[in-house]
């Protein structure tokens, strides 16, 4: 557990402290996943809250295992990689853009069942049945930390593309760009073809996508993830500004370092370059994976981090 990033570890901590105070609650008849669990908006058990708390709930060993194995595996690397405030606030924003798109995907199949059983009704008239009928859908819900898992897996994914790892039963090692793709593949085939089998397909896609809008929108705007430098109201006021000042300042180094490469190099030194640099990346992951990533010297540590973030 020393080895563990902070954020890391207190996730794995508090998702397995939930998990036992589900059978010690459960013991005086209180179900903590009916009360932390995200029920559909349009149940009579619904609270905003449940966005966050149902990420930390499971429903049984199986699941949080697995769940909790994929973010040991996977976190452990991308916080160390961004830091414990970057890496903690995608987490949560991976985990609630899970359940609003499990909202919606409830929502339309609620509207489907009802204009199937009321053919010709109005979206109103679907709301009518919905409040009729709030008592049976708190029997829809979520729980689970899986979309957030989701999002880390695509984050490492972005950050590693050419990093090769194994994929139970698959014989080789693959790319991480390719096994992002291959669990990505599978949630939409079962989320398009699997019913009543009690997994949240929807849930996962929905991380993964929140996952890369926001990894998308912090490239573009490289100031606007400070998070080792700003927090709170803070960050959110001086957000405009300082992507503003940050793109400008970025767009003209771009256009400087630009020039300059192409009077000082030709074609054949700037490839040259490049794969010297690509080479040094591939020395420090092997590192990694022979040593892990407290082997690495800060300088090491730094040329990593800038590879992931060009």
């Amino acid at each position: 557990m020393r080895t563990i990033p902070t954020i890391t570890k207190n996730l794995l901590i508090i998702n397995i402290l939930m998990f036992a105070a589900t059978f010690v609650f459960e013991r005086v008849g209180i179900k903590l996943n009916d009360v932390l669990g995200l029920h559909f908006f349009m149940a009579s058990e619904f609270h905003i809250y449940q966005l966050f708390t149902y990420m930390f709930m499971h429903g049984g060993w199986e699941h949080i295992f697995f769940n909790m194995f994929a973010l040991w595996m996977f976190g452990c690397v991308v916080e160390r990689v961004w830091g414990p405030k970057k890496f903690l606030f995608y987490y949560l924003v991976c985990g609630v853009g899970a359940g609003i798109i499990q909202e919606i995907a409830q929502f339309g199949s609620f509207y489907m069942e009802a204009t199937a059983q009321f053919p010709g009704a109005s979206v109103g008239d679907v709301v009518q049945i919905a409040h009729n009928s709030a008592q049976m859908l708190n029997q829809w819900t979520t729980v689970g930390a899986s979309g957030a898992i989701y999002g880390i897996l695509l984050a490492f994914g972005m950050i590693f593309p050419e990093e090769r790892i194994f994929i139970f039963p698959l014989p080789v090692p693959i790319k991480a760009k390719w096994f992002v793709l291959f669990y990505a593949a599978i949630e939409l085939f079962f989320a398009l073809n699997s019913q009543g089998d009690n997994v949240a397909h929807v849930a996962h896609l929905g991380g993964m996508l929140f996952g890369f809008l926001l990894i998308r929108y912090w490239k573009r705007h490289p100031g606007s993830d400070r998070f080792g430098r700003q927090s709170g109201l803070q960050f959110f006021d001086s957000m405009r500004s300082n992507w503003e000042r940050h793109s400008k300042k970025k767009a003209s180094d771009k256009r400087r370092a630009d020039t300059d490469r192409t009077r000082r190099e030709t074609d054949w030194d700037f490839n040259a370059r490049k794969k010297a640099e690509q080479d040094e990346i591939d020395q420090i992951l092997d590192k990694i994976r022979r040593s892990g990533y407290d082997s690495l010297t800060e300088e090491e540590k730094r040329k990593l981090f800038d590879s992931s973030n060009q």
